[in-house]
């Protein structure tokens, strides 16, 4: 300590080791796995700085799983100043120098996948002690040095005869303890060294006690001669089974070699939900970074899954996971374009495969074509839309109805689409993600092209009126029925429309159903809020019930006289046009489908009962005094 620092009271930190490899282990890491994975990330580098020095140098890395595990490379090694620097000293690495530079190796630092200098910590995750037996490489005459550490902070370190280590390079051994053996059991480490390094550029085998030993790493396909395309691409396909167990629909190699990244991303064979997370495999510098990167590419490329190797990227603290840079930016923007160009490349290359990758990943491309105007022109026409003439592309639709029309909601469509079509009217179900916008810009692709939003006004003027006679016949029901449906902020119309089979139509906007539920919560909120939802009132249209004269039940019903049967018939009707729209139904509308439907069975069963009691053609049986019998009011409708 200084005498500045005893003048002004400075100490230096204690650290809890224990506590810290908690720490590690519980916030930065996600699991004891990683333990393997810094076991030969350290291996990699030490190997790296030994190659920077002497490119002839040996490059194996040696997993033994036996009783105790240990892991052997040929790299740099530490001389015993190196190990009482940077063993003995937490958050020290022995890839940097105080300016962040490689210890004695200039300008290697670029070659070096660890950053941070706490890897060897994470074994404690497993393991109570650590063993480090390491020779440098800078002398050949240089000691064997044997550093034994535990997790409760104490160390030794001590020389050993040049025989216990004839070669340089750093041999680390744990023996795990009880509760953390499964993941050093050998089958465990096989598993765990393939997921880490199955891309190291330096040769990595596994042994155990029985003198087994496995190859874990090979030449990825993408780097790797075939004889031919076809050969290329099945080797493709099957890197893709045994990495993400699919066949996949097309595979496109990616090359930025600006930041030494090559890879492949596999097209999904099955659609998939924007939100379902990428699962993108990402290597640095062979070694795996993170099987979940979600990050590396923009979000309307969901319809792929990629395995991809970098130099160029900067992982974090826990190298799990991209740190989110300008880097990485460019690089999600660099991978995207070169899916793109392979999207409208299929256009003039392989059409047959592009029907089949729309006819799954439809919604992808819509919505990548909002936002690239070269994307949309090329795929626009091969894209499938609900109409009312079905499933179809925007192209053909076009062609068949001169003035297109668009629903904003998947409700407005099933509101209209039986009646539109049957009136001839063009309509296009815009209620799903981008449908709207991309049909509003059909006009650019298509010139001479109409688009235009549907409005229920529209609907209605193509329903033929009833004749003058016949809805004055009908009077006194459509004002019970005004009456009934009113409640629920509705109008009531009689048209003749097809198909007949419609009984009725409920036309509704989105405004008005807007106002509806404003109504709704300040009728539930109080004080404050009730005053402000209030004076957001707003007049707009009401929703109008169109019951269909040249529908039969319709015609019997506008005949009813007795007003109960009357105000059942409505509130059926009303409720079966509600069903037909497809959208939640409110409580009050809940209560009045069970109420409809019990009054109609009640109304059935005492008609039945009725029927029953009534003799044959003499007529009803006499009553106590002599006149007509008990009488029903249901009977006279």
């Amino acid at each position: 300590m200084s005498p500045s620092d005893r003048a002004t009271g400075a100490h230096t930190f204690q650290v809890d080791l224990r506590g810290l490899v908690d720490l590690l282990s519980h916030h930065l890491y996600s699991s004891p796995r990683v333990y393997l994975r810094e076991l030969l990330q350290n291996a990699v580098d030490a190997i790296s700085a030994r190659q920077a020095a002497d490119p002839a140098a040996p490059a194996r890395i040696t997993v033994h799983a036996g009783t105790e595990l240990t892991v052997t490379d040929t790299g740099i090694g530490l001389t015993e100043a190196d190990v009482h620097t940077f063993l003995a000293t937490i958050g020290r690495s022995s890839k940097r120098d105080a300016e962040g530079r490689f210890e004695g190796v200039a300008g290697a630092r670029g070659d070096f996948i660890g950053q941070f200098g706490i890897g060897l910590l994470a074994c404690f995750v497993v393991a109570d002690e650590i063993t480090v037996v390491t020779r440098s490489a800078a002398t050949p005459d240089a000691p064997v040095i044997e550093w034994r550490g535990g997790s409760d902070g104490r160390y030794t370190i001590t020389t050993l005869p040049s025989e216990a280590k004839p070669e340089p390079g750093t041999t680390v051994r744990l023996a795990p303890r009880a509760d953390a053996a499964e993941w050093t059991a050998p089958a465990r480490v096989v598993e765990l060294a393939r997921d880490f390094g199955s891309l190291l550029r330096h040769e990595v085998t596994v042994t155990d006690d029985r003198g087994g030993a496995v190859r874990i790493n090979a030449t990825p396909p993408w780097a790797a001669r075939h004889g031919s395309p076809v050969a290329r691409r099945e080797a493709l396909a099957a890197h893709c089974r045994s990495t993400f167990d699919f066949t996949p629909l097309d595979s496109i190699e990616l090359d930025l070699p600006l930041v030494g990244l090559r890879g492949v991303a596999y097209v999904l064979p099955d659609a998939a939900p924007p939100s379902r997370r990428a699962g993108h495999r990402v290597h640095l510098k062979g070694m795996l970074l993170s099987d979940q990167a979600d990050d590396l590419l923009p979000e309307w490329a969901f319809f792929v899954r990629c395995v991809v190797d970098a130099d160029g990227l900067r992982p974090t603290a826990s190298r799990e996971g991209l740190y989110a840079d300008e880097t990485l930016a460019a690089v999600r923007d660099a991978l995207g374009a070169r899916i793109r160009d392979w999207l409208t490349g299929l256009s003039a290359s392989d059409p047959a495969l592009l029907h089949r990758f729309i006819g799954v990943h439809h919604l992808a491309v819509k919505a990548l074509a909002r936002y690239d105007d070269e994307l949309l022109r090329m795929l626009l026409p091969w894209l499938p839309f609900e109409t009312t003439d079905g499933n179809v592309t925007l192209d053909e639709f076009a062609r068949a109805h001169p003035v297109v029309l668009v629903t904003r909601t998947v409700e407005e469509f099933r509101q209209v689409a039986p009646i539109a079509a049957a009136a001839g009217l063009g309509v296009v179900n815009g209620g799903y993600t981008y449908d709207h916008d991309l049909v509003h810009r059909l006009p650019e692709i298509r010139p001479g092209s109409s688009v235009a939003d549907l409005d229920p006004g529209t609907v209605t003027a193509h329903l033929d009126a009833v004749d003058p006679a016949a809805e004055l016949a009908a009077a006194a029901f459509l004002a019970v029925a005004r009456e009934v449906v009113g409640r629920f902020d509705c109008d009531v119309a009689l048209r003749s429309f097809h198909p007949t089979s419609a009984p009725a139509l409920l036309l509704d906007n989105r405004e008005a159903r807007h106002e509806r539920t404003r109504a709704r919560l300040a009728d539930e909120a109080d004080g404050l809020w009730a005053d402000i939802l209030g004076s957001l009132r707003a007049e707009v249209p009401r929703a109008q019930l169109v019951l269909n004269h040249l529908n039969p039940l319709v015609r019997r019903a506008a005949s009813i006289t007795h007003r109960d049967l009357a105000v059942t018939a409505i509130e059926a009707l009303y409720g079966q046009a509600l069903l037909l729209t497809r959208r939640p139904l409110t409580a009050s509308e809940s209560a009045l489908l069970n109420r409809s439907f019990i009054s109609l069975l009640d109304h059935a069963m005492l008609g039945h009962e009725s029927a029953a009691t009534t003799p044959g053609p003499t007529g009803p049986p006499p009553g106590p005094d002599g006149t007509a019998g008990p009488h029903h009011p249901q009977k006279e409708s």
